[in-house]
């Protein structure tokens, strides 16, 4: 465990340079007290390190020293594969580098963990896009990664669903995400668009390809970005033309794309989400919820279902998106689940149930297609 700590250690101090003893402790998640007595072991042991005093201060290798990665222990040579994805490398036109740094790596392990490291690979496989799902066309996503990495300024033009639907702008680029097979772009909005104050993003999201209004960094204002600009989603499929400008830029302090875009889905999934609606289910409805509903209408049926009746029927809250919707969502349950409210809802469930035995009782009958 020591041993592992150390070459963890000495791993950091060689990617980061200079490093605190607090921020090692804190990325290894031990004590401060723990880190001084590693840091005079290795010292002892004949690593150049040295310590500089003060606020600035750090423990820092000397120029030029570098350590192997034999130290690599077996889980972390199984695990180190897990995290290379050459298509989504190849999609950021990076799948020369990324496979460069594979062989690389793969050189540098000792024999036994190459093996091993090798016959993991050969055992996964990621397929990102949703079931049924075709990619996205992103002709433009390395342009747009290239300014990520290199903190480009880009002026695009966009289509989105709201009017007008052509759109150009000038954003700052924070990073990109893929989201089951579509690859979206979190980025600072600098410009007010054509129709600015028209309230963009409300009905629009994710599986929409348009732009939604984003929050800042948790603690920011809702603007959050640098130099007040504000942060938005935007598809990379729906960008039609996109040109990297001079200008650089600096992320807002404290941006961590991760926690943004948790933030961003759970926001979509309120503002999409504006209604709900009570519905009575049977068990059968109940166990069926998971291979219907979203994840998010299927947490929120179990967290308000009631005690079951004598036949076993609970009441659940759903929420929804609108009337229609909740019809197309609520019709596959068929008579396992009945709409208590609200009453334009269920009127509407009344009268698709009435039309869809209509269909069948003309059909049926033999008198042809039913007038409506």
């Amino acid at each position: 465990m020591r041993a592992s700590r150390l070459v963890s250690i000495l791993l950091l101090l060689q990617t980061r340079g200079r490093v605190t003893a607090r921020e090692i402790a804190d990325t290894l998640e031990v004590s401060v007290r723990t880190i001084y007595r590693d840091m005079e072991s290795l010292s002892a042991a004949g690593v150049p390190l040295y310590a500089d005093p003060g606020h600035r201060g750090g423990y820092e290798l000397l120029d030029g020293f570098r350590t192997r990665l034999t130290g690599l222990t077996t889980g972390e040579a199984e695990s180190l594969f897990l995290t290379g994805l050459p298509t989504a490398a190849a999609d950021l036109g990076l799948g020369t580098a990324v496979t460069a740094a594979h062989l690389k790596l793969m050189a540098a392990l000792p024999p036994e963990l190459r093996d091993r490291a090798g016959r993991i690979a050969e055992c996964f496989h990621l397929d990102a896009p949703a079931w049924y799902g075709a990619d996205d066309h992103t002709p433009h996503l390395t342009e747009v990664a290239d300014a990520v990495w290199n903190r480009r300024r880009l002026r695009i033009r966009y289509l989105r669903w709201a009017e007008p639907h052509e759109n150009t702008r000038v954003v700052d680029p924070y990073g990109v995400v893929l989201k089951a097979g579509a690859w979206y772009l979190v980025a600072g909005h600098r410009e007010a668009p054509v129709d600015a104050g028209a309230g963009a993003g409300a009905a629009s999201g994710p599986g929409m390809g348009v732009e939604a209004v984003g929050g800042g960094p948790a603690g920011g204002s809702p603007d959050g970005g640098a130099d007040g600009a504000r942060i938005r989603t935007y598809r990379v499929s729906r960008i039609l033309d996109v040109q990297a400008r001079a200008e650089t830029f600096e992320r807002p302090v404290g941006f961590a794309l991760a926690t943004y875009w948790e933030d961003y889905l759970d926001r979509f999934d309120r503002r999409r989400h504006r209604a709900s609606a009570t519905v009575r289910v049977s068990p059968s409805a109940m166990k069926r919820l998971v291979d219907v509903l979203e994840p998010v209408v299927v947490r929120a049926a179990r967290t308000s279902a009631t005690r079951p009746d004598a036949d076993g029927w609970v009441e659940v809250v759903l929420p929804i998106e609108s009337v229609d919707s909740a019809i197309t969502t609520l019709l596959p349950f068929g008579g396992d689940a009945e709409v208590l409210g609200p009453p334009e809802l269920r009127s509407a469930m009344r009268a698709a149930a009435a039309a869809l035995a209509r269909v069948y009782r003309c059909r049926d009958a033999g008198t042809g297609t039913p007038e409506w």
